[in-house]
């Protein structure tokens, strides 16, 4: 048996960089273990599987290298673009059943792709001295009236402010004690960001996930998301934005922008979507002897 899967980079800058995706699309007979076994040989960091579904349009299931997750926004937009170039699917909007519950993904006239992400959950504030320890930065390089907390819009994550850019580029993470504090505060990893930008972004970003096998990430929708409710939520400047653009990948070599977009009404945030232009797939693979990979 021969499995084939796509390769697609997610949320590019000037169609460079991006963060890379696998797609299977067809996904008969294939088990939990074997769907990780692919993941774990194709390497990307996160690798999906496109499944039918009588709760929705799809079933997506999400693995990286090491485990399976509930949601990832960049392949996401990857699995879309290559379905509108596959099978011709027309600019509406699709259902999701995700871990992460079933969501929408809506196509905008064939060049767009935006996924819905959950509400924001604001969750337990965090003590910076082990964070930045970790980080190998002193606690003087955070933005000092915005918290370290951790924020969901369908993964958990750290969000962390440092005030330059000089210092977030520069930062050389304890990539094993991020792991431990990732694995004891139940998150997926740390998004560190700055306001200081290379272009006209709202927020330039890093993000560090080593607990799910991914030292770091050159592109990632959800936590952006999070990233521009955490925002509005802590800094007045962006109380009334609607539109954030994030700017991520540059440390990597691999520039990226992510663009998301949230709703609001009487201060209340009712809607959030991470969006991003049309992929054209890059390349395929077949994955020969799928019994070395199987049980």
């Amino acid at each position: 048996m021969k499995i084939k899967a796509y390769m697609l980079n997610a949320f590019t800058k000037d169609e460079k960089g991006g963060n890379p995706a696998g797609v299977v699309l067809d996904t008969k007979g294939l088990t939990t273990k074997t769907m990780q076994a692919i993941a774990n040989k194709l390497n990307f960091s996160e690798t999906v599987f496109v499944l039918p579904s009588v709760d929705a349009d799809y079933e997506i299931k999400y693995f990286t290298p090491n485990e399976e997750v509930a949601i990832c926004g960049h392949a996401t937009i990857a699995t879309f673009s290559l379905l509108v170039q596959i099978r011709g699917m027309s600019s509406k909007i699709y259902s999701i059943k995700t871990k992460a519950g079933v969501l929408s993904v809506e196509v905008h006239n064939n060049k767009m792709i935006s996924l819905q992400q959950n509400l924001p959950e604001f969750l337990q504030t965090l003590p910076c001295e082990e964070i930045m320890k970790s980080l190998n930065l002193d606690k003087e390089k955070l933005i000092s009236d915005m918290p370290i907390q951790i924020v969901s819009t369908g993964l958990r994550d750290i969000i962390i402010p440092v005030r330059g850019l000089t210092d977030l580029l520069k930062i050389s993470p304890n990539m094993k004690r991020v792991a431990e504090i990732s694995k004891t505060y139940n998150v997926t990893g740390y998004d560190v960001f700055t306001l200081e930008t290379l272009h006209n972004s709202t927020a330039h970003c890093r993000n560090f996930a080593p607990l799910f096998g991914i030292p770091e990430e050159s592109a990632t929708g959800t936590s952006n998301a999070a990233l521009a409710c955490y925002l509005i939520k802590h800094n007045k400047k962006f109380e009334k934005y609607s539109t954030f653009t994030f700017e991520q990948g540059y440390v990597m070599d691999t520039p990226s922008e992510i663009v998301v977009n949230v709703s609001t009404s009487f201060d209340n945030i009712t809607d959030v979507q991470a969006g991003a232009l049309l992929l054209i797939f890059k390349r395929y693979m077949f994955l020969y002897k799928l019994r070395n990979i199987n049980d």
